[in-house]
């Protein structure tokens, strides 16, 4: 069994066939008679939501754990719960704070064989199962063609890092602008540059201008409350409003992740304006993550 903790865990004709699974209709029920085990460290609605509600579709049981209950290196090691929730479930998803927690529980799960996969929903390094809703997202305004660009106005994050490789392993151009401090490191850009076309700059403008896709993310993430006020201070000028949105391709979408800080990040107005698609991206989140499941189950698209 495989374990998906990184989009390029998965090749980019894998990232289409799991598209492609998402958009059944009426899919099989490949988690008939198992349970998936849900470990959720962090606060979640959309990922607790959209994760559940896949399993259900596919015949499956969620049980979802939250932080207390678990106590993950703290009442027993990373390891020692994998080992004991792959004893139960066909899939472990975990929602973490420290990405080597991922790493940790993956391995323990491969040092006993067993037969199960761990799923990244969400951990400091990245959010592979956004970038997948992202690309749907994408995909159903422009297709996944090449030469597609792709703005990143915000903190240099996990949804910006997974989004930004999803995007180039498509051939998609990618512009990051967030004020200079909050770049990826040097070595990190080197990579991203070396999968493809990407950009990086402290002007929104510049990274906005003749754009396709303008996506945005809070400012302050869990477990940053107290850079808050640093944050706002830092981030001054790179709201996506209206006036940003002007530089921005003719038929450009918005896309955020939620949750939404309005009136930092993002307006109100350009939220819910006709150019938002951030509600459908939200929506599909449960599509592929469905797709995901029938993915790693063995599943795979008609040809």
């Amino acid at each position: 069994m495989r374990h998906f903790l990184e989009i390029d865990d998965l090749s980019r004709e894998e990232i289409l066939e799991v598209l492609e699974l998402s958009r059944l209709v009426s899919p099989p029920k490949v988690l008939s008679d198992c349970s998936v085990g849900l470990v959720f460290e962090k606060p979640s609605l959309r990922t607790r939501n959209s994760s559940e509600s896949a399993i259900f579709q596919l015949g499956g049981l969620p049980v979802s754990m939250v932080a207390g209950e678990v106590g993950i290196d703290s009442r027993e090691s990373a390891e020692d719960v994998a080992r004991t929730l792959a004893s139960y479930h066909k899939f472990i998803g975990a929602r973490v704070f420290v990405h080597d927690i991922l790493t940790r529980m993956a391995e323990a799960v491969d040092s006993v064989g067993a037969a199960v996969g761990v799923v990244n929903l969400l951990s400091d390094y990245s959010h592979p199962c956004q970038a997948l809703a992202d690309l749907a997202t994408i995909q159903s305004h422009f297709g996944l063609r090449e030469g597609l660009k792709v703005a990143f106005v915000g903190d240099s994050n996990n949804v910006t890092r997974s989004l930004s490789v999803g995007c180039l392993m498509m051939g998609m151009e990618v512009a990051v602008a967030s004020p200079k401090k909050y770049w990826f490191s040097g070595s990190e850009r080197e990579a991203f540059q070396a999968r493809g076309s990407a950009v990086f700059t402290s002007d929104p403008v510049e990274a906005v201008s003749g754009a396709d896709v303008v996506y945005t993310d809070v400012w302050t993430s869990m477990g940053q409350e107290e850079e808050r006020d640093r944050r706002i201070v830092d981030f001054a000028g790179f709201t996506v409003d209206s006036s940003l949105m002007s530089n921005a391709g003719r038929n450009a979408i918005v896309m955020h992740c939620l949750p939404a800080h309005e009136g930092e990040e993002i307006t109100r107005e350009v939220l819910e304006s006709p150019a938002s698609a951030v509600w459908e991206q939200a929506q599909n989140r449960m599509h592929v993550m469905r797709g995901l499941f029938l993915f790693m189950s063995g599943v795979r698209p008609r040809s």
